[in-house]
């Protein structure tokens, strides 16, 4: 069993088993972890010695009864935490580590009411939640937890939300899963480092099932329109099922959780409408597809195009790439890989392993390397990097990509991307990709579709490419928030016309004018640099929490966001935003808008996020 452990992790086991902090002072110290990389760069003759000091301190638990001897001082927890990341934990990341770590079992993220408020208090504040993806069930779980009555409203049949829609072949998580995952919901019987479609889609089933959620889930029920009642203090939310028929129902509060990539982005290409064959949006994929011996074209080469190719590639006769710019690739040998048995059974037995292993997981991902993407403005080749240090991680990666395609001058020449590292989101690679590229049967074009007619593509060049089928791996309607819902707050004012098309929100959770409104995974939010998502979700949940139980337990209708505390945050957030690579000039990324502003991506570190979510100042809001 001990042979497949994570060394760092199994080290910090061995202190919990036995008491004795000896093993943090010897000469075997593991170095900060990257992605994907939980054996902190040990060797493996630094890695016997450490299995047979576990394997005994395991005996000797064992025959013990199973008793643990006193926790570690906080003290002694900080040493570990620095030795498991190979470097310093800074000190605003202390609190934050402390709580993912959750040593001591308990979950500190559970809503702590500071006044004596009754079960009928809480019940006069009804709260609608909007979605029961990864967030939305998260939220009707807190508040199920809080004794806030809700009712969740959800377009489709099922829970889920994007690993409920996407369904395309290859389809998968690239964070890693034992941190992509509820810090206080782990699952220890992951099949794969990064899972598929079908069993995250699980995961989230099963926690809804274990929680009781689905009995205050409305399925195949869109939300059309919310609008805010001036007199009533009161959102009046318009529904529309299945069938075509309309209702309506009120709420105090709205939770919107449909997130940014839940609306498929098809490009308009002339002569779409001609085209004989069929074509289908990754993300509305039906099983019943059939590719074998079909000539295929994927459009577009972003996250989705990057897993379905290499599934496309080995079944169709042919397939066609049309590129538009290419993409950066982390090298990931384990992207694919299965978790084997022994490492599940040491998630599960080995006192505080799993707890440490998220942490080590999820420590890559922090938001350290955030300087990497800080442009500096001294830095003498902006055409090819941002920094230095981004232009040494640039060549790291261009020798990545040259070792699995130096063979073949034309291909690299077309994968080599010409804008700084993190431009664009950053995909895991196990080197299937470019394996995919190098098939006989695939073609990668360097250019996007020009016009389609009744049987195929043409290029930029007019050549054209005969087709069967056309996928379209062309992202989402990211930056179209709460669309294509219409929202109506304060004195009549519609949240589209109020955005226009930068849309914003404090901390992007609330925005001036439309009280009660909280939005999830909303502007300013994504993670392109760190993390997971699930964890800024456990975030922004907790501080609608806070903000539904400072209403209830002080008797407020609605509280309202100042304008000028928004506005502060804004400056801030576009000050921040134009400071990275995102912004970059040379830089086409789903993150902007029609005018170049990058308006959904969050510059911050994690802790710095986690630190402002903790709870509402009421002096941030006008109190109704």
């Amino acid at each position: 069993m001990l042979a497949d452990a994570s060394i760092p992790t199994l080290m910090m086991s061995i202190v919990h088993l036995t008491g004795d902090t000896s093993i943090l002072k010897g000469a075997i110290r593991p170095k900060t972890p990257v992605m994907g990389e939980v054996q902190g760069g040990l060797s493996e003759d630094e890695r016997a010695p450490i299995r047979a000091l576990a394997l005994e301190a395991l005996k000797k638990y064992r025959d013990g009864g199973c008793k643990l001897p006193a926790p570690p001082s906080a003290e002694t927890i900080r040493e570990m935490m620095n030795f498991i990341v190979g470097m310093d934990v800074p000190a605003d990341y202390l609190p934050l580590v402390l709580e993912e770590l959750a040593l001591d079992g308990e979950d500190a993220r559970v809503a702590k009411w500071s006044k004596s408020v009754s079960a009928e208090d809480k019940a006069k504040h009804h709260a609608v939640i909007i979605g029961a993806g990864m967030s939305g069930l998260l939220t009707a779980y807190k508040l199920k937890e809080a004794g806030i009555p809700f009712t969740v409203f959800e377009k489709n049949d099922s829970v889920g939300g994007t690993w409920y829609e996407n369904r395309y072949p290859g389809c998968r998580v690239d964070i890693p899963n034992h941190f992509y995952s509820y810090s206080f919901h782990p699952n220890h019987d992951w099949t794969e480092y990064f899972s598929r479609q079908n069993e995250l889609h699980r995961y989230f089933l099963d926690f809804a099932r274990k929680h009781g959620l689905l009995e205050y889930i409305q399925f195949n029920v869109e939300v059309e329109s919310a609008k805010f009642d001036d007199e009533d203090g009161k959102w009046v939310v318009s529904i529309r099922d299945k069938k075509g028929d309309r209702r309506s129902v009120t709420a105090n509060s709205i939770i919107s959780a449909v997130g940014q990539l839940n609306r498929p982005m098809i490009p308009k290409i002339d002569g779409q409408d001609r085209f004989k064959g069929m074509q289908v949006h990754t993300a509305q994929w039906d099983a019943e597809i059939d590719v074998v011996g079909k000539r295929v074209a994927v459009v577009g080469t972003g996250a989705s195009a990057f897993q379905v190719v290499p599934e496309l590639a080995k079944q169709a006769s042919e397939l066609t790439v049309f590129q538009r710019s290419p993409i950066w690739m982390f090298p990931n040998p384990d992207y694919h890989a299965e978790v084997g048995e022994s490492k599940k059974w040491l998630l599960k037995h080995v006192p505080y392993y799993a707890r440490w292993y998220r942490f080590l997981v999820f420590w890559p991902g922090s938001g350290m390397a955030l300087s990497n993407w800080r442009i500096d403005p001294a830095w003498p080749h902006p055409e090819r990097a941002v920094n230095a240090a981004n232009d040494e991680e640039r060549v790291k990666l261009t020798a990545w990509i040259a070792n699995q395609v130096g063979d073949n001058p034309d291909l690299l020449k077309k994968v080599i991307p010409q804008y700084p590292v993190g431009g664009k989101r950053m995909l895991q690679d196990n080197g299937s990709w470019l394996r995919a590229l190098k098939q006989p049967n695939v073609e990668l074009v360097t250019q996007a579709p020009s016009r389609i007619d009744e049987t195929g593509i043409y290029d930029q060049d007019g050549r054209h490419y005969p087709v069967d089928l056309i996928v379209y791996a062309t992202g989402f309607h990211a930056n179209k928030f709460l669309w294509p819902m219409e929202v109506v707050g304060r004195d009549g004012i519609r949240l589209n016309d109020f955005w226009g098309d930068e849309p914003r929100g404090y901390l992007g959770i609330t925005v001036p004018g439309f009280p009660n409104l909280f939005t999830l995974y909303g502007p300013g939010t994504n993670l392109a640099h760190a993390g997971s998502i699930i964890f800024h979700s456990e975030c922004q949940v907790q501080y609608v929490i806070g903000a539904i139980k400072l209403m209830v337990e002080n008797g407020y209708k609605a509280i309202d966001v100042k304008t000028e505390v928004y506005d502060e945050f804004n400056e801030r957030l576009v000050a921040e935003l134009d400071q990275l690579v995102w912004s970059h000039p040379s830089v086409n990324n789903w993150y902007k808008n029609s005018r170049g502003r990058v308006v959904n991506t969050s510059p911050w570190s994690l802790a710095d996020y986690w630190k402002w979510t903790r709870e509402p100042a009421v002096a941030d809001y006008h109190l109704l």
